[in-house]
């Protein structure tokens, strides 16, 4: 591993690259904020990618990509002589110190529940900070991430179910409740209740110490995985997927299936 000058050497020569290119390059000029956020954003789901593969080689690149947009972002806070970077690592490391009392002050914390459920108190207290509890919540995150961020933020200040096991009732009482909307086939009501329904189940995996988004999204592939293989063995016979019966495709998603014989990560 590096030392820490040679961490700091490395990341001053990436921003000379970067102030090189800034000038050099044609398409390096032009972009703004705007032009680059849709690219953080596809940045940042390729890291999300490599860390569910634990695939380190993708981390370390993805990684650099998502740190080419932050060191981006800084030089044009720079020549808009609004911030650098050096203002971004400041701003962070003295929000790290302020949210961390238990480590820099007098604040005691022993487990990290603890540190969670002083950790909204602290953003409150911010200068800059939230405002409420939830406003620290980015609308634009995805439904399901969001709502896990909610429930998180809504269990730090106390509000949470004082058994885990009472949510499973919450959860029969909405599964209850979208079974009556289907029957009386109004698709904006029953809309709001698969919504109600998901959100519940969302608040059971946490309460359970499940990332829901992450256990989605393994099964998500594992139903790639199966059905990729029905299509390859449909193939194989000489058929189409449309051509074979439903039997046909259930007898090979149990071939699929019985051949897993590690779960994905």
């Amino acid at each position: 591993m590096h030392t820490r000058e040679e961490k700091l050497e490395a990341i001053g020569q990436l921003l000379d690259v970067l102030d090189i290119l800034r000038v050099k390059c044609p398409w390096d000029a032009k972009q703004t904020n705007e032009s680059l956020r849709c690219n953080t954003i596809e940045e940042v789901y390729e890291l999300s990618d490599a860390l569910l593969n634990d695939d380190n080689f993708n981390i370390k690149k993805e990684l650099g990509d998502v740190l080419l947009h932050v060191a981006f972002y800084a030089k044009i806070g720079e020549e808009k002589e609004a911030f650098d970077i050096a203002d971004v690592a400041d701003a962070l490391r003295e929000k790290l110190i302020f949210r961390h009392p238990h480590v820099f002050g007098d604040r005691t914390a022993e487990t990290a529940s603890e540190v969670s459920k002083n950790w909204e108190e602290i953003k409150l207290k911010e200068k800059d900070g939230n405002k409420t509890v939830l406003s620290g919540v980015p609308a634009s995150l995805p439904a399901l991430i969001k709502a896990n961020r909610i429930q998180e933020k809504a269990q730090n200040v106390g509000f949470d179910w004082e058994k885990k096991e009472d949510v499973w009732e919450k959860v029969k009482e909405e599964l209850a409740e979208v079974e009556t909307e289907i029957n009386g086939k109004d698709q904006e009501k029953i809309s709001n209740e698969f919504g109600d329904l998901l959100f519940s189940i969302i608040n059971a995996a946490r309460l359970y110490g499940v990332n829901p988004d992450t256990a989605l999204e393994n099964t998500n592939r594992k139903f790639i995985s199966r059905f990729n293989y029905i299509e390859r063995k449909a193939k194989e016979a000489g058929k189409s997927l449309k051509e074979m019966t439903l039997a046909e495709m259930d007898a090979l998603w149990n071939e699929a299936k019985n051949q897993s014989s590690e779960p994905l990560k």
